[in-house]
């Protein structure tokens, strides 16, 4: 059994409190096959409609953060072969899901939501890559004038903001990878699922599948901890009112919250 010695995490930042005023949409507020995820018509809708929104950030192999979900291309893109392995006029040549839209960078995603929107912003780390890319990150959002906060699955990523930017709001994502294994070792399964890492990261939330929020682990962090809960992907006003009944910050998509 998991001990609340094991377990940590940061309370109290003042930015949560903001932070928990919005709702933020999954990848932005797209609309498949129209709106392609983590696409810039998906950000623009998002702030339009007065919401946050949740993107994910890779480093590619010219020091580019870009805006994408998958390392591998072929699901959103078509292409063979893996993001990071690319340049910036690489990436650019590519299309989103049958769109003419391309995949934004990192830079062009933080103008659209300066002084207007917050962001959720998931480190995807590669092959070993967390300094790198938190060092990135880090570097560009010293210049972002808007609300933020990091998080990642990767519990060296939020160690690495955690030393880097202490201030920052950072997070560890989480589900049940013994459930889910994802191809995962099983000791990795187990240390990612039982939050073992997060004595070194402290996180300020936890974010968690809504499925898997009743596990353990979670719900010792945030029940007897006072952490932060977060729940990814809401996709029904039941689930949306759970989620914020329980006093979560929700990542939603496929309908509108508010409608």
């Amino acid at each position: 059994m998991i001990t609340d010695k094991i377990l940590a995490g940061r309370t109290g930042h003042p930015l949560l409190a903001q932070l928990k005023q919005y709702r933020f949409a999954h990848r932005g507020y797209h609309d498949k096959p129209v709106i392609p995820e983590n696409s810039l018509p998906a950000f623009r809708r998002a702030i339009e409609r007065g919401w946050g929104a949740e993107l994910d950030v890779h480093l590619l192999k010219d020091g580019t953060l870009a805006v994408f979900h998958d390392s591998d291309l072929k699901r959103c893109t078509g292409a063979e072969g893996i993001l990071e392995d690319l340049t910036f006029e690489e990436m650019k040549a590519l299309r989103l899901e049958g769109t003419e839209e391309q995949i934004p960078a990192f830079d062009e995603v933080l103008e659209l939501f300066e002084g207007k929107a917050p962001l959720i912003i998931e480190l995807k780390t590669y092959k070993g890559n967390h300094r790198a890319l938190s060092e990135a990150v880090c570097r560009r959002l010293d210049r972002f004038c808007s609300l933020f906060c990091i998080e990642s699955f990767d519990p060296r990523a939020v160690a690495d903001v955690k030393q880097l930017r202490p201030a920052i709001v950072r997070g560890q994502l989480v589900s049940d990878f013994l459930k889910d294994p994802e191809d995962l070792p099983f000791y990795q399964r187990v240390v990612l699922t039982n939050l073992l890492l997060d004595v070194k990261a402290r996180p300020d939330f936890i974010a968690c599948k809504f499925e898997d929020r009743g596990t353990p682990a979670i719900r010792r962090t945030i029940d007897k901890l006072g952490v932060q809960e977060v729940c990814w992907t809401i996709r029904s006003k039941e689930d949306l009112a759970v989620c914020e009944a329980a006093g979560a910050i929700p990542i939603f998509e496929k309908f509108d919250p508010e409608n």
